[in-house]
């Protein structure tokens, strides 16, 4: 191998404040995360109950029955799981070199999440207000 075909070194970037590898541990990074998700874990939930409960008082046709109240909770639980899916990105985020800027826009990643779960709510709860379908 001669030194055409060989492989150029990667050339080194300086790192700018916002860009600054994380000083902290995994731990403290771990600490940060719940910190930020867990509070707001709470706001997520009463955002899915509102939507549930206006299409149920909206017009449902669906008593309510133990049956119901259990769909709704494994349904609840499986929303809850799927908000765990933020601290997977979050802490990839934060233990990159971006973990500056990540602190400052995680919001937006809340308001998406917040947004995407809440149609996938509408969907499901017009179909458990809606009843069994005659035909």
């Amino acid at each position: 191998m001669n030194e055409a075909d060989a492989i150029p070194p990667i050339p080194v970037v300086e790192s700018s404040s916002m860009m600054a590898p994380p000083s902290a541990s995994f731990r403290d990074l771990v600490t940060d995360s719940i910190r930020y998700w867990e509070p707001r874990r709470l706001l997520y939930n009463a955002v899915l109950a509102v939507v549930v409960i206006g299409y149920w008082i909206a017009g449902s046709s669906v008593p309510l029955s133990l049956d119901w109240m259990l769909v709704l909770f494994v349904l609840a639980v499986l929303a809850n799981l799927c908000y765990c899916a933020a601290y997977i990105a979050d802490l990839f985020a934060q233990y990159s070199g971006f973990q500056g800027v990540w602190r400052r826009w995680r919001w937006l990643l809340f308001m998406l999440g917040v947004v995407f779960a809440a149609v996938i709510t509408r969907f499901f709860a017009l179909g458990l207000t809606s009843g069994p379908s005659v035909g």
